[in-house]
């Protein structure tokens, strides 16, 4: 539910509220909002300094910098590591300010794959030519050893500060051991695309499952969820996007996978999953169109007709959503009814 001024203004104008009332609660909401992040001005520069500092340090970073060696990268990467914990701790304890801390300890996480690299390096572990910004473009098993690294970092630093925006250099990971998994677990002359696409979908699938469970764990409002939510889905819509079928009945399940993807979105509310479901039903219309009904004059017309159904349907649904949703929660495991609430 969003609220604002006016919402207070008009439950003062209804008798609900006084005047005094709704001021202390307003100033209450807002003081309680500047640590949750939005769409704010302040939050905004917040979170696109922090991801200039961290793109700086990772998807950025120069050929330049190969030459420090092994010993530099891996020196700088403790430095500038230990001056991100040092912020994490100032804007924590003495300022009050846990956005900001989340995002200088989401920049130590960062920092891990540059640290186990120059590590590498130092030791030999890597041939000749091989540069750390292949790590954000290029699919390596060998990236393995930096990615559980970083898992293990973001474990640490999650453990000791309890902040959500942590949770998305742990998901990027995640996201990226996806795609590194498959010559791993293939070898080099099996780096086939049917098994990168197997890989990513059942391993965005885990992901989801993991951000569900995380979801019906938190008690806080606090959103730990939230970046395994989106990069899970985009991993698991990604495989399954990319898969091949030359039977209508195979495409007619990727448009009910895509249909059940709105639902959870719906029901979750996470956008993420009503957003890619969206794009995936339109893809299928769109086969269907071009390609199932290209000569037929009535699909326009029926499609027209479903979409005036669906309409109807929300009609029908928000005059009794009270009623259906109190039912349809008192079937639900307690937990998964809980989640439900606190989403709604």
């Amino acid at each position: 539910m969003n609220l604002d001024r006016e919402h207070l203004q008009d439950a003062v104008q209804q008798g609900l509220l006084s005047e005094q009332q709704a001021a202390r609660l307003w100033q209450f909401l807002s003081d309680r909002g500047q640590e949750m992040p939005s769409f704010r001005f302040t939050h905004i520069l917040y979170y696109l300094g922090g991801m200039l500092a961290i793109g700086a340090m990772s998807l950025f970073m120069t050929l330049g910098w190969e030459r420090f060696g092994g010993w530099g990268l891996f020196a700088i990467a403790v430095t500038y590591a230990g001056a991100g914990l040092w912020l994490t701790e100032y804007f924590l304890n003495r300022r009050g300010l846990p956005i900001l801390a989340g995002i200088t300890a989401a920049f130590v996480v960062a920092l891990t794959p540059m640290a186990v690299y120059g590590l590498q390096i130092a030791l030999g572990w890597w041939p000749e030519g091989a540069v750390f910004r292949s790590y954000h473009t290029r699919i390596d098993w060998r990236w393995l050893f930096m990615e559980f690294a970083t898992l293990a970092s973001g474990a640490i630093m999650l453990w000791r500060y309890r902040l959500p925006f942590l949770v998305m250099p742990v998901a990027v990971t995640l996201w990226y051991m996806s795609m590194d998994l498959t010559p791993f677990l293939a070898g080099d002359a099996g780096m086939v695309w049917e098994l990168r696409k197997l890989v990513s979908l059942w391993f965005g699938l885990l992901m989801v499952l993991l951000a569900f469970w995380v979801d019906i764990r938190t008690r806080s409002a606090k959103d730990y969820a939230f970046w395994l939510y989106l990069f899970g889905a985009t991993a698991f819509w990604g495989g399954l996007s990319m898969m091949n079928s030359d039977s209508e009945l195979g495409k007619f399940l990727y448009l009910c996978i895509n249909l059940v993807m709105i639902m959870l979105g719906a029901v979750l509310s996470r956008r993420v999953f009503a957003v890619f479901g969206g794009l995936g039903a339109a893809g299928y219309l769109g086969h269907l169109a071009y390609d199932v009904f290209e000569d037929s004059v009535l699909f326009p017309f029926a499609l027209t007709a479903i979409g005036l159904g669906v309409i109807y349907a929300g009609i029908v649904w928000q005059r009794h959503e009270a009623t259906i949703t109190h039912a349809l929660r008192g079937l639900l495991p307690a937990p998964l009814a809980a989640l439900m609430e606190r989403r709604h």
